[in-house]
């Protein structure tokens, strides 16, 4: 699917730069770009969300211990 962004010209023409030495696609290069990254990025603010609603009151929280006795877990 086609996704248009808009690079700033630093980093454009570092991609350009990289692909034009190493013989690959600057949608080569964005794509390892974000396979790399994106695991981090969606722990970090889903991880952001959920302790923004525990702030708020809006999620349910449990004790560590309650939830080993819960789980028959031994310390």
């Amino acid at each position: 699917m086609p996704i248009s962004v808009r690079l700033p010209d630093n980093i454009l023409k570092r991609l350009d730069f990289l692909a034009r030495q190493t013989g690959r696609t600057r949608t080569f290069y964005i794509l390892e770009a974000l396979n790399a990254h994106l695991d981090n990025l969606e722990t970090y603010y889903l991880a952001a969300d959920v302790l923004e609603r525990i702030r708020k009151g809006e999620e349910e929280v449990h004790a560590a211990d309650d939830v080993r006795d819960e789980l028959g877990l031994e310390d």
